[in-house]
């Protein structure tokens, strides 16, 4: 009966998952660390060593080997702002007209699933469900960035069963396997005339930029086109996890997440295209494909006991951002491949959470957190993700009602420091400014044990 029950809210999960909409990346680039509303509370503190529920499956499976049979269900309510002020000149140098863009953050819904069960000779399987990564950004359709940038649109879902055994007296050891969908779809106007000049000079190596300009002029269309690529992929990837007891209130957690190289499938659609384009094989319906690996992540977790009401809990967590190099877009028509130079850096979170046990019913939580963003500079960053460091402030607390159940509820917010951009594309042209960023986020979670 608990089996069934079990898979039919991972059905439910699963489907909701799929239409869920992230936005930009609560963690570092598009990284999404909501995978818990308990680890929200602390801000993620001791994360890989808390296993305070199923969670622990995402954050270190050796954490399992502290639980229950359990299920867990949280979502979490985040609200980006996402707010530009600046100019922008095209590919040819002239200034474009246009807004601001609006507000490109979205409200988003996260939700995560989790599960444990005891299995004989002191096994504990586990699995979660949930969205590792994430990325959605939209501006007005006129705006001064719209040769970079329209709508960027990024979901993943993990499936993770996993599993952990007690290696020795004081080390529990959890392994689990990643399969992983990846769901992408960005889109950003064309502006003809300086496509035409591209085209242009490329067919006559001798012709200088003026004449190609006069000769588009009146050549192309002067409104823009829009393009359009959406693509997907399944692949997987491991984690694992190492827990040591140090002693009965006092444990170190270690936490590995692989790579996962994601190699999408998809197609490039185009409206209002010129005619002088598509008669030479040009922003017209085609297939591609795009590689993305998103990368591993390790962490260093502390949970203490300082006394029967309070604990502490520390936690530095390392990822390989650096993979990121560059965003390449390979179209099987004429069109010439797209590629966006990202050049990100590795980067690091650190993060501090105090507990307050009030009585037997209430556990109060609180935490910060320094977010290192992977973007190097300001000519790396793009209205895509246009992210910078992100410094977390936490509260959360755990209401346990019966034996059996208790509920979780949290709230962050996350103050992110100055954004400028100063970004220049070959063929979208120059776009300069600053953002005015910030997230908030709020979470519910419940917790049956059984």
């Amino acid at each position: 009966m608990v089996h069934r029950q079990f898979f039919t809210h991972a059905r439910i999960v699963f489907a909701t998952l799929l239409t869920v909409t992230t936005s930009q990346g609560y963690a570092a680039g598009f990284a999404l660390i909501e995978q818990s509303v308990s680890g929200l509370g602390n801000a993620y503190a001791g994360a890989a060593a808390s296993a305070e529920d199923a969670s622990t499956v995402f954050y270190n499976p050796a954490g399992l080997m502290y639980l229950s049979n359990q299920f867990v269900a949280a979502a979490h309510l985040v609200k980006p702002s996402a707010e530009f002020s600046g100019t922008g000149t095209n590919a040819l140098g002239a200034p474009v007209t246009g807004g601001d863009g609006g507000d490109a953050g979205n409200t988003a819904l996260i939700p995560n699933l989790y599960y444990s069960r005891k299995l004989p000779n002191d096994f504990v399987f586990g699995l979660g469900i949930n969205a590792p990564f994430g990325l959605k950004t939209e501006y007005d359709a006129d705006w001064v960035g719209r040769y970079h940038a329209i709508e960027s649109d990024l979901k993943t879902i993990n499936i993770n069963p996993a599993i952990a055994y007690k290696a020795a007296p004081n080390l529990s050891v959890g392994v689990g396997v990643d399969f992983q969908y990846i769901d992408a779809k960005l889109t950003q106007a064309i502006n003809q005339t300086a496509s035409c000049v591209g085209v242009l000079l490329a067919q006559n190596p001798g012709m200088d930029a003026p004449a190609a300009v006069a000769i588009c002029g009146g050549l192309v269309s002067t409104a823009d086109a829009t393009g359009k690529i959406e693509g997907d992929d399944w692949s997987y990837g491991y984690n694992f996890g190492l827990m040591y007891d140090v002693n009965p209130g006092t444990r170190i957690g270690f936490a590995y997440r692989s790579k996962i190289k994601q190699e999408l499938e998809g197609d490039a659609s185009f409206t209002n295209a010129d005619a002088f384009f598509t008669g030479i094989g040009l922003f017209v319906p085609t297939s591609l494909t795009a590689n993305v690996t998103l990368p591993e992540t390790a962490s260093l977790s502390l949970y203490h006991d300082i006394d029967s009401r309070w604990a502490i809990l520390a936690d530095a967590t390392w990822t390989h951002w650096d993979r990121f190099q560059e965003l390449r877009v390979d179209y099987a028509s004429n069109q010439p491949d797209s590629v966006t130079v990202e050049g990100w850096d590795n980067s690091m979170r650190y993060s501090l959470g105090l507990n307050y046990r009030y009585d037997s019913a209430w556990l109060l939580r609180t935490g910060i957190a320094f977010d290192e963003e992977p973007i190097p500079d300001d000519a790396h960053r793009t209205p895509r993700i246009p992210g910078n460091d992100r410094t977390w402030l936490a509260i959360g607390a755990n209401y346990r009602y019966s034996s059996h159940v208790s509920f979780d509820a949290g709230y962050a917010h996350l103050f992110v420091a100055d954004t400028r951009i100063n970004n220049t594309s070959t063929t979208a042209g120059n776009i300069t400014g600053e953002y005015d960023n910030a997230v908030d986020i709020l979470s519910a979670q419940v917790n049956w044990t059984f």
